[in-house]
């Protein structure tokens, strides 16, 4: 990581962000006034064209966004809110970033698919940029983080079959109890979520679950058939958990140890977010493989990866895996802008910095209706004291004041803005926290 003064860093960076994106940076012309009126006729009508033709699979907030800058997005009326959950991290270098937007366009006017029945001029760099930047030696180019994590599934059992030797049929994976991989068939297989389980059964067999944090356990459970212990090196949708700073190393060394693969699951945590370039890098391990996705695309293509070594990742042969889109050049393009722009250090010198800051802000506010704040860099989990209400009334009410998070298991909200936020920005945020705090109680 490039060492540099913490006041070029920012510098340079806000301007490179807001390069072409008038006003995220500051405060002027965005609208911080509670608005408990109801919404207009057009917001109406959109939510129940959604309402009428979309599967009911999400419960989003009832703000209907249709433009974006920076940090900030306008919703339909001209009402701008401060996006404190970028997507989830897909966003972590802001909406339409300038120069990822012109990553895309430049690639846009050339070539944009070829299928992998074909090189194309962009997906080789992207790769060997995006090895370098991990330490490894490969990349798996896919486009969903599910993707990615399925395809680290496969590839593990095919290690474990053709290197390491299990019988037949009998590889075993070691998952968190908590976990969140994503939620195709085998994916919700071992999750403990009933949510996600119920109903879509029978489910895929070859996992066993183990408790979130305790290498004792997990040591426990590894047998002359586990391959590979698949960890979220922090649980995001569980709540922004964060494991014992012994945890991960113990993983390491009993993964190695016991010949076992360890599969980092960064596809949330990863790429800046939590001060690092990878979340594995602020406690010093190194898996045998990274899942990578969200903030690789910079919020305008989907990308994910599986990044590894050569022993591992070269056990996939010609036509045993692959994508129509995986690796195609806008998304090579897209991907490798973001490499270039993690290259420098800055994203995770500011999100380090920054992130200080915002959990120093959220952590004053335990037992003013916190109960516990979590994570690291830009990323954490809030704990709100239910005798105040829902993380789900929370949110609504942090949207009338301006601000967009958004709620979990219940009474747990997520702050995860982009990382080109401001300081200003994020002491905004934390205000309006604290005043409907106040309101609920």
């Amino acid at each position: 990581m490039t060492t540099t003064d913490p006041a070029e860093v920012t510098s340079s960076y806000e301007q490179r962000s807001a390069e072409g994106a008038s006003g995220h940076a500051g405060f002027g012309g965005h609208s911080w006034a509670a608005s408990p009126d109801a919404p207009s006729a057009r917001t109406h009508d959109l939510i129940a064209q959604e309402d009428e033709h979309l599967a009911h699979n999400y419960h989003p907030l009832p703000v209907v966004v249709s433009s974006a800058e920076g940090a900030w997005v306008t919703d339909v009326e001209g009402r701008r809110y401060l996006d404190c959950l970028a997507a989830y991290s897909a966003l972590n270098f802001g909406h339409g970033h300038p120069a990822l937007i012109e990553a895309a366009k430049q690639q846009l006017d050339r070539l944009t698919l070829t299928s992998r029945a074909f090189h194309n001029d962009r997906l080789g760099e992207f790769a060997a940029a995006l090895a370098r930047l991990a330490g490894k030696d490969m990349v798996l180019p896919m486009n969903t983080g599910a993707e990615a994590v399925e395809s680290a599934v496969k590839v593990a059992r095919a290690w474990g079959y053709r290197v390491k030797g299990v019988a037949p049929g009998r590889a075993k994976i070691l998952v968190a109890a908590g976990n969140f991989h994503g939620r195709t068939t085998t994916i919700i297989s071992f999750s403990d979520d009933e949510q996600a389980r119920a109903d879509f059964g029978p489910y895929t067999p070859g996992f066993e679950l183990v408790p979130y944090g305790d290498s004792v356990a997990l040591e426990a459970a590894i047998d002359e058939d586990t391959v590979a212990v698949l960890i979220e090196p922090i649980q995001g949708e569980a709540g922004i958990l964060v494991p014992p700073a012994d945890y991960l190393p113990e993983v390491r060394r009993i993964t190695r140890e016991r010949d076992v693969l360890f599969i980092a699951d960064e596809i949330q945590s990863g790429l800046g977010r939590t001060g690092a370039t990878f979340q594995c890098d602020n406690v010093g391990v190194v898996p045998d493989l990274y899942l990578l996705g969200k903030a690789l695309g910079g919020g305008i293509v989907p990308v994910s990866a599986v990044v590894g070594d050569r022993d591992v990742l070269g056990v996939l042969r010609p036509g045993e895996h692959g994508s129509t889109f995986g690796g195609n050049p806008l998304a090579a393009s897209v991907g490798r802008e973001v490499v270039r722009m993690l290259e420098t250090g800055e994203p995770q010198q500011r999100s380090r910095e920054l992130g200080a800051h915002l959990h120093a802000r959220l952590g004053a506010l335990i037992g003013r209706g916190v109960t516990a704040v979590r994570g690291a860099g830009l990323w954490a989990g809030v704990d709100i004291d239910p005798a105040l209400g829902t993380g789900r009334e929370v949110c609504e009410r942090m949207m009338d004041r301006g601000v967009l998070v958004k709620d979990t298991h219940g009474s747990t909200i997520r702050f995860a803005p982009p990382l080109v936020v401001t300081r200003e920005e994020l002491d905004l945020a934390v205000d309006q926290l604290e005043a409907v705090l106040t309101e609920l109680g």
